[in-house]
């Protein structure tokens, strides 16, 4: 591939990384810009997303005949990457999870009447949707084969019932995407998994809770669901009956790499952090940027950085190329996941009491990457993935082709 970056490419990247530094990074030191779980307040969200569709700035991941950029998955990790200079970033562009990954997916697979009615308000900014798949034990995690969500045919409706837990935006969400076994036979592994669509307002399911953690927490928080006769009319089902594992590869793969995409951003941000800090501070009659340690580490993850950016556009380069790149995509999340953690921590060790205070959103960052290792499939699936393609491919695992 050619890193040479397209005129819009780069023009693109000028403009959204100004838009940032003025509209997005002044209110991150206001902690009058919070909500109460740490993330930027939803009407002041609401005004930057304004402000950056009259910018050009919205949707990059849409087709510019819905309202979005059209950006290629290349010219999408250039974008997202200046987005998430900023924590507040991708939700005010239209490009933060799950949204993101939700958009993307039902613009491959729905209808166009399913197009018009639940992936269009998510476009526009006027609804939140959620992906509901990951279930308590002996419910489906990263293994869908497990999943034990039951949707039963009456008439021309669905009925659901189950227990979801842990989903991304429930708590604010309109639109679901929902994962539900429609085959009892757990030898038709492939074939026993449906997607269907439903609204918040429709009865049958509940919220049980919003779990606490870590956070800060995305708008919605990540939930616990469970679903006690919802009825889902068949013209909400997505795909063919039996499609749910296909559909749910074809939304997660892109996702994990839209994911890397943004840590890279977040990734960066916590160097300049330190960077500025070392210029600066001195001890011992010496400034600490002229320290050979902190050179060292700081070396050392501006390299894994640009590692893990390498690693994020051969993927999707080849995303872009029609490939499913499914071993390119589990490469770039182990590592860019465990490099926006190193990053994260290194800044924080540089930078002393004021890293782990919150004079600087470095503590911030530090909890939120933590479940970079863990989202969208465990680091360890992951390297699962990567030894089942070398068991099966041997040496050609590593070919250009």
């Amino acid at each position: 591939m050619d890193f040479t970056l397209s005129q819009r490419a780069e023009d693109l990247r000028q403009r959204v990384r100004a838009f940032v530094a003025d509209h997005v990074l002044p209110l991150e030191a206001d902690p009058q810009s919070y909500n109460e779980f740490e993330n930027i307040r939803m009407n002041l969200r609401d005004d930057l997303r304004v402000k950056a569709k009259a910018a050009g700035l919205w949707a990059p991941q849409m087709p510019e005949s819905r309202g979005g950029l059209g950006l290629s998955m290349v010219e999408q990790a250039v974008f997202y990457e200046e987005a998430n200079r900023s924590i507040f970033g991708p939700v005010c562009f239209n490009c933060a999870a799950p949204d993101d990954g939700n958009m993307r997916c039902l613009e491959m697979v729905a209808s166009e009447d399913q197009k018009q009615r639940w992936l269009q308000p998510i476009i526009d900014g006027s609804v939140n949707s959620s992906f509901a798949m990951t279930e308590p034990h002996p419910g489906g995690g990263s293994d869908p084969g497990m999943i034990q969500t039951r949707a039963e045919r009456v008439g021309d409706r669905w009925r659901i019932t189950g227990r979801k837990w842990y989903i991304s935006g429930a708590a604010v969400a309109k639109h679901f995407i929902l994962m539900a076994r429609t085959d009892p036979s757990p030898e038709e592994r492939r074939r026993h998994l449906t997607a269907f669509l439903f609204h918040a307002d429709s009865p049958g399911w509940r919220i049980v809770r919003r779990i606490g953690n870590m956070g800060p927490d995305e708008h919605g928080g990540v939930c616990e669901l469970e679903f006690d006769g919802l009825e889902i009319p068949d013209h909400d089902r997505l795909m063919e009956v039996g499609d749910g594992l296909r559909m749910t590869q074809i939304r997660l793969g892109p996702a994990r790499l839209t994911h890397c995409m943004r840590w890279l951003g977040m990734a960066k941000r916590c160097m300049e952090i330190a960077q500025a800090y070392v210029s600066d501070r001195e001890g011992f009659g010496i400034r600490l940027a002229d320290r050979e340690s902190v050179q060292l580490t700081l070396g050392e993850v501006a390299h894994d950085i640009q590692i893990g950016r390498l690693l994020t556009m051969h993927a999707a380069w080849k995303l872009d190329q029609g490939d499913r790149a499914r071993k390119e995509v589990s490469s770039a999340k182990i590592h860019v996941a465990d490099t926006l953690f190193k990053a994260v921590d290194t800044a924080i060790q540089l930078n002393g009491a004021r890293g782990y205070s919150t004079d600087t959103i470095l503590e911030w960052v530090y909890r939120y990457a933590r479940a970079a290792k863990l989202v969208d499939g465990a680091s360890e699936v992951h390297k699962m993935v990567l030894a089942r393609f070398y068991g099966k491919d041997g040496s050609d695992y590593w070919q250009w082709g």
